[in-house]
């Protein structure tokens, strides 16, 4: 596999594809050509539908279960894709939890959870997928972090620091695959629409999209289309990058 080989042979693996900024990278993945397996961890009926609509984008599309904390659950979720669309080259590390509490009160659980999840499932499907980028001598891997990973959040400590966490795994990943010609790069999105901030009171919205330089929340299409370069050829030359989709909240970090 090379650079020119097309995005038809080459599969993507997104986690976290049952909604919002997975179901869109998802989908602007198929449309860019590459068959997509649609990770979930819990809602199948979700998953089963973005599948369907990478396919009516023009790729070929698999739900499939993910559980990111289990490395016995990552190893079958990739022998599964493996046997269906193909050796994974193209990775995107997007599935996440919050378990938000002020310090203070936060329990070992809810950090352990966050931590386990946002950084370690990253961990595990880069380490299952390595192997088999590193033999193609091609691979693309984008992390989602979070503006909060690099200007902190209160009452998510848990969650700045998984997303912070991701940064330096992937700095760390770039330099050991660059030599395969793997990259490795990091998206940090700032506040999105979702069907979690749509259910949130007019104020709370108004206070968050005061907060942006740009004035207005993001879409997870503008993430998306993010992700798709970075996992396209023209991003040959990108790795080890940070690069923040949030309206300049994050800036300078």
């Amino acid at each position: 596999m090379t650079e020119s080989t097309p995005a038809t042979e080459r599969t993507a693996l997104v986690s976290g594809a049952s909604r919002g900024i997975g179901r869109a990278v998802a989908v602007a993945l198929g449309a860019a050509g590459h068959p997509v397996a649609c990770g979930y961890a819990s809602d199948a009926t979700a998953a089963e539908e973005t599948a369907a609509l990478v396919t009516a984008a023009g790729g070929a599309a698999r739900a499939v279960h993910l559980d990111v904390r289990s490395a016995e659950s990552v190893d079958a979720a990739f022998a599964d894709v493996e046997g269906s669309l193909g050796a994974v080259t193209v990775l995107v590390n997007n599935a996440g939890v919050t378990q938000d509490g002020l310090l203070a009160r936060m329990s070992d659980d809810q950090w352990d959870t966050v931590l386990d999840t946002n950084l370690g499932g990253a961990f595990h499907t880069i380490r299952r997928a390595a192997p088999k980028m590193m033999k193609a001598r091609f691979g693309r891997i984008v992390n989602i972090s979070s503006v909060s990973g690099h200007i902190g959040a209160p009452g998510q400590a848990n969650y700045s620091a998984a997303k912070a966490g991701l940064l330096g795994l992937s700095r760390a990943v770039a330099r050991e695959l660059a030599p395969r010609n793997v990259t490795c790069n990091v998206v940090a999105p700032g506040p999105i629409v979702t069907a979690m901030t749509d259910a949130m009171p007019d104020e709370w919205r108004a206070a968050m999209t005061g907060t942006v330089p740009l004035g207005r929340l993001g879409t997870p299409e503008e993430v998306a289309a993010v992700v798709a370069f970075l996992c396209s050829e023209g991003a040959a030359y990108v790795t080890g990058a940070l690069v923040p989709v949030d309206g300049g909240l994050g800036m300078g970090h």
